[in-house]
């Protein structure tokens, strides 16, 4: 019985693993981002297509850690903590980056602005606010 369990167990990783399904925790598909320590200045909140973004970024693009005040880039299995664990007013950080709002404009702005610069067909959907911050 619990050979068979374990032939079991291995032919189905396996068979993922040729399928290239991941069995581990890649978040969530679609997230809601709503700054909570300066809601009265992130009247929007934006949403982000996760799955979509996995499909073409790394993980190291948007997540990252701080250690002695640096910041340290993503590795596999880091824990991800919320953005406004280090960016929040009065962080001491650049203004570009020093609320979760600042920085992820700069991060998000500058990626879209890349990414049309190479796709011009994304142009438009990339224009203002959108698609971020779409109308309700």
């Amino acid at each position: 019985m619990m050979r068979t369990m374990l032939i079991c167990i291995f032919a189905v990783t396996f068979l993922c693993a040729a399928a290239g399904i991941s069995l581990a925790d890649n978040g969530p598909t679609e997230m809601t981002l709503q700054a909570e320590k300066d809601k009265a200045k992130t009247p929007k909140p934006a949403v982000f297509p996760h799955q979509k973004h996995q499909g073409f970024a790394k993980c190291a693009d948007c997540h990252h850690d701080a250690k002695d005040g640096k910041q340290v880039a993503y590795t596999e299995g880091m824990k991800i903590q919320k953005c406004e664990t280090c960016h929040f007013s009065g962080s001491g950080m650049d203004k570009k980056l020093e609320t979760f709002k600042d920085a992820a404009h700069t991060n998000c702005k500058e990626c879209h602005k890349t990414t049309a610069a190479a796709k011009p067909e994304l142009a438009e959907k990339f224009k203002g606010c959108m698609p971020c911050h779409p109308k309700k």
